[in-house]
């Protein structure tokens, strides 16, 4: 990491330059946290598509301040370089882990940021599992797609979802990439009815119980691990192709209008023991429309994507409007079951990277097209109050 003296000074009569200020946190040994490949690739393509970008973290960023330390990338050296940029007209939060937001100070500088009328931050926050079902099931257009959804709070809640569900999911309310999720089956033969299986790193640790006390205790030795509040959710028998399930993965973002499109849909399949489809947990990368077309024929399946796409835009608007707060893109898991009916699983408000490169180069591009909506409508905004 080196050094750069202060820079993007306009030139006498030019055109000033949205900024936009990707915010993150400090990290003691590599300055700030986040994926830096995807930072690097921000910043390239705002400079192609006229913006000036950099990374802050929360500790640097002063909100009085004309101009703010933060971090560039020069592609050519290969290096990131400290410098000072001019305070931010956009700030994309992508401060990478749960557990960092949720730190006091950065709760605080949050809430003044998203309190500055000069800036506009979007995607402020995480997502909550039972939070987000609570939305969906609370909207007619939307219910239909929500697996039923309970807090995970005493055994009785568990039974009661075995009782009307032979297999169950059970979820962490803030876990990402399918760390903590364990799946119950009941079992039709033999004296242990129940068995319970484990996500880990690379497929999955199972148990059988005779009783549900049993269950229970392991469940809830389970979720002390994550540190973590549990739901139940109904557990939905995805589609297969080639014996394995999958399921899909979309990103939808807003346009340069302002209004949410879907930028793209990949597809992941499980890998061979795995409760998830999540590649980190063994699953891999494949095209959505020959999965569906293998399992439900070439003229439904590509159907079927569409509906997907369809539903993903409909549960991002109700996700949107219902958490009063301004949202730029999420990603969403989407299950396809044997029949064909499609089922949310999923939001997240901080997207990993798409590794399919159509939906990474529009992905990249989306964010300042949208970012451009929102600059210019705030100059709007100022200027016809300045004429008042």
């Amino acid at each position: 990491m080196s050094d750069s003296p202060p820079a993007y000074s306009a030139a006498a009569g030019a055109p000033r330059k949205p900024v936009l200020a990707i915010l993150t946190v400090d990290d003691e040994q590599r300055n700030f946290r986040g994926n830096r490949q995807n930072f690097a690739d921000l910043i390239s393509t705002g400079e192609r598509l006229g913006f000036i970008t950099y990374v802050v973290t929360v500790k640097n960023f002063r909100l009085k301040s004309a101009t703010l330390p933060g971090y560039t990338y020069h592609p050519r050296e290969k290096a990131w370089v400290r410098g000072r940029f001019p305070y931010p007209d956009i700030v994309y939060n992508r401060i990478p882990q749960r557990e960092d937001e949720r730190q006091p100070s950065v709760k605080k500088k949050l809430d003044q940021l998203a309190g500055r009328p000069e800036l506009l931050l979007f995607n402020r926050r995480f997502f909550n599992k039972w939070t987000l079902y609570k939305w969906l099931r609370a909207s007619r257009a939307t219910r239909k797609w929500i697996p039923e959804t309970r807090r995970l709070t005493r055994p009785a809640v568990l039974s009661g979802m075995l009782r009307k569900y032979s297999f169950l999911f059970l979820k962490p309310v803030r876990g990402k990439a399918g760390v903590g999720i364990m799946t119950v089956r009941v079992l039709s033969e033999g004296r242990r009815r129940y068995r319970l299986q484990i996500q880990e790193d690379q497929g999955s640790r199972t148990f059988r119980y005779r009783s549900l006390k049993t269950l229970w205790r392991r469940v809830c030795r389970e979720s002390r691990l994550q540190g973590e509040p549990y739901i139940a959710q109904q557990g939905i028998p995805l589609a297969t192709a080639g014996n394995r399930r999958f399921d899909l993965r979309a990103l939808v973002q807003k346009n340069g209008e302002g209004r949410w499109e879907v930028t793209g849909i990949g597809a992941r399949v499980a890998g061979e023991g795995s409760i998830t489809t999540h590649v980190p947990r063994g699953g891999h990368i494949e095209e959505p429309g020959k999965l569906l077309t293998a399992a439900f024929g070439g003229s439904r399946g590509l159907q079927m994507l569409g509906q997907a796409g369809e539903a993903a835009l409909k549960l991002a608007r109700q996700i949107e409007r219902s958490s009063r707060s301004l949202l730029g893109e999420m990603s969403m898991d989407l299950g396809i079951d044997e029949t064909g009916r499609i089922w949310f699983f999923e939001a997240n408000s901080k997207p990993m990277k798409f590794d399919e490169p159509h939906i990474r180069k529009k992905s990249l591009e989306r964010i300042f097209q949208y970012s451009l909506h929102l600059y210019r409508t705030k100059k709007k905004k100022s200027s016809a109050h300045a004429r008042r």
